[in-house]
């Protein structure tokens, strides 16, 4: 192994050293105490360290890195505490998620990471979203994403390179080729000779490298840094190196060639780089010494520290509280009366013009909303007023999409991304449930990201655009869901839903687009997100329901005035309106509960569910549900209409007026 040390100083190469050795020296402790029954699990990046230390010490402090499983050396450079991260890795409250992550899955916006998740390649796209922040400040800064050959063959990692190159973003993608997937290696992985190879496929500079040689992956880093910000470009660096240990302890290395630990341990990054300093005499043996009783001194007091730490006292109420990001999400009230007559999707439009007036920190993103001005012409004129710097058009990309949008997130952007239809949402779905539902909760990160998801039928166009799949995300813990019926619901939700901090998954009827019209406040306002909306009061049956549901329910009522109905249109999906729901069960004693989706596990049942536990004793009847078939959305407009629920709404009247 040759060192080339031009250029750096002997304070610097001392300074590498100490990093290099810290982790390695909490490792074999960690292997210690998991003999001992002391530690339930670790990953080990032993034969590794010198990426990860050579990766974030050429960066600067305040850069961010998303490393994965065997990133140690990158919280530990970045010099948090040890003894706080015993205590995440003990599932201790004082340690970086309150107990609520295991091992690396978390970060902390002080130290500049991002946390991990454990599908590998959505940590690419984030790494995306923060570089492109950089890029809309004009700040001169690089984001950082590790991937192992492994996490190569997901599609994120395509979506987050392919992204990445199409805008010039100033990202350093490293892999570690360690040479196995958990057991499979990599001549069962890919065929190419080299991973840096797929760089030219997206048009970026790539490069492979001896990861296990500090100071190379120390230059080669600090060169590609300079390159992403000056070229306003991504680079892709592979790092050859090995594991030699399990993927975690408990899977063993059984399935590894005795001699690849033989031919890799003689290429030990950190004992070759002590051996060059002690050739050097850079470092002398008392030095080595001392630096190492240092680390042992350190490592002891943060083991006393974390061994001292008592178990979690669960507390219901902060679980439950740290889901979502605080917000006040009191309506903000139009400053004049003026209102002007629009259609549904001018309301949206008009909501969102006014958001990107309001917020210059506010971007939207989404597949041809720039010139194009989208699938629907929602953002029709937009990138003339605000620029393609924050009306971005995409490549088909909506998993790297929306972690680009989490990225933004991190850096105190707010976002928006269209889905072109909420079909479509399926490619991206890891993206919204994963990463950014559970953020908040897993390290206090907040997501603050519109989701829009054109939705329904009725407009005869089949299976892959006409599904309604809201109940998909009502329930995930940590999203919010709205789906308004009117032009005033549709603008003030929209500005509600950009005005929270928190993840919203904003549903919006394509049916309901041109064909219906009110009168809609011209001034900026919001309508409080989890408030149902009572559209007329009755007596003798309550149908409660949303989006199209309204108009179906609120014309059969019109159409059948001997029954008194009561019509809640529910507006958020989640959180639900529970009291507003209790008081229209109060006043009628009947529930019909109509919605577009499909009956099975669609919302109404969770719905019928509270009810039946919470207001029995009001019902004069059983719960009435009327929902689409259990099958897919067909496309021949006779099969459609005989699809929804529209067409079984007189006889579910019917059957709950007679019982």
């Amino acid at each position: 192994m040759k060192f080339d040390r031009t250029g750096l100083s002997d304070e610097q190469l001392k300074q590498l050293y100490t990093e290099i050795v810290r982790p390695r020296m909490i490792e074999e402790k960690m292997l210690v105490l998991l003999r001992q029954g002391r530690i339930s699990k670790w990953f080990s990046g032993i034969g590794q360290e010198a990426i990860s230390i050579g990766a974030t010490m050429a960066l600067d402090s305040d850069e961010y890195v998303m490393p994965l499983h065997r990133n140690l050396g990158v919280f530990t450079a970045r010099k948090m505490p040890f003894d706080k991260l015993f205590m995440q890795w003990q599932g201790r409250k004082e340690g970086f998620s309150k107990g609520r992550e295991r091992s690396f899955h978390f970060g902390a916006n002080e130290y500049h990471i991002c946390g991990m998740i454990s599908h590998l390649g959505p940590q690419l796209a984030i790494a995306d979203g923060i570089a492109l922040a950089h890029k809309l400040k004009k700040e001169n800064k690089v984001s950082v994403a590790f991937s192992g050959d492994g996490g190569t063959s997901e599609g994120d990692f395509h979506e987050a390179l392919n992204v990445a190159a199409v805008w010039g973003l100033p990202v350093i993608f490293i892999i570690e080729n360690n040479g196995y997937g958990l057991s499979t290696p990599v001549n069962e992985q890919f065929v190419c000779k080299q991973l840096a190879d797929r760089a030219v496929g997206y048009g970026m500079k790539g490069m492979t490298i001896d990861g296990n040689n500090l100071l190379e992956v120390y230059k080669t880093i600090s060169e590609a840094r300079q390159y992403c910000i000056k070229e306003q470009k991504p680079v892709l660096i592979e790092c050859m190196t090995f594991r030699m240990r399990g993927h975690e302890e408990a899977s063993g290395v059984k399935y590894v060639p005795k001699e690849l630990f033989e031919e890799w341990g003689k290429k030990d990054p950190v004992s070759n780089y002590e051996a060059y300093l002690l050739k050097e005499k850079v470092l002398k043996q008392a030095d080595i010494d001392s630096i190492r009783a240092g680390i042992q001194k350190e490592i002891e007091e943060g083991l006393a520290t974390g061994f001292a730490a008592q178990p979690i006292t669960p507390d219901t109420d902060e679980e439950v509280r740290d889901v979502y990001a605080p917000h006040n999400g009191a309506a903000i009230q139009p400053a004049t009366s003026a209102k002007s007559e629009k259609k549904f999707i001018q309301a949206i439009s008009d909501g969102l013009r006014q958001a990107m007036e309001r917020h210059e920190n506010f971007v939207l993103m989404g597949q041809d909303i720039a010139e194009y001005g989208g699938a629907f012409k929602v953002t029709e004129g937009f990138v003339q007023q605000f620029g393609k710097g924050r009306v971005r058009n995409t490549p088909l990309c909506e998993s790297a999409i929306v972690g680009t949008a989490l990225g933004l997130s991190i850096k105190g952007f707010k976002s928006m991304m269209e889905m072109q239809f909420a079909d479509f949402a399926t490619v991206g779905f890891n993206q919204i449930i994963n990463n950014l539902a559970k953020i908040h909760y897993r390290w206090g990160q907040n997501a603050d990201v519109v989701v829009r998801m054109p939705t329904g039928g009725g407009v005869g166009a089949g299976p892959f655009h006409s599904q309604s799949n809201e109940a998909w995300f009502v329930k995930t813990p940590g999203l919010k869901v709205v789906y308004p019926s009117t032009p005033e619901d549709a603008k003030g939700l929209m500005i509600a839903a950009i005005e929270d901090p928190n993840p919203v998954i904003f549903f919006e009827h394509k049916a309901l687009y041109r064909s219906v019209s009110g009168q809609v406040p011209d001034d900026y306002y919001s309508i409080e997100i989890g408030k149902a909306r009572l559209v007329q009061e009755g007596s003798d049956i309550s149908i409660i329901t949303y989006g199209a549901g309204v108009h179906w329910a609120t014309e059969y009522a019109a159409q059948h005035t001997d029954t008194s109905f009561d019509i809640l249109d529910l507006r958020s999906l989640l959180p639900l309106d529970y009291d507003a729901i209790r008081a229209s069960v109060q006043r009628t004693g009947k529930v019909l509960l109509l919605h577009e989706d499909t009956l099975i596990a669609g919302i109404g049942g969770e719905i019928a569910a509270w009810i039946s536990e919470n207001c029995f004793e009001y019902l004069d009847a059983p719960i009435v549900r009327c929902a689409s078939l259990d099958t897919p959305v067909p496309f021949a407009i006779e099969l459609e209409q005989n699809f929804l629920a529209k067409g079984r709404l007189h006889e579910r009247v019917q059957k709950l007026t007679a019982y």
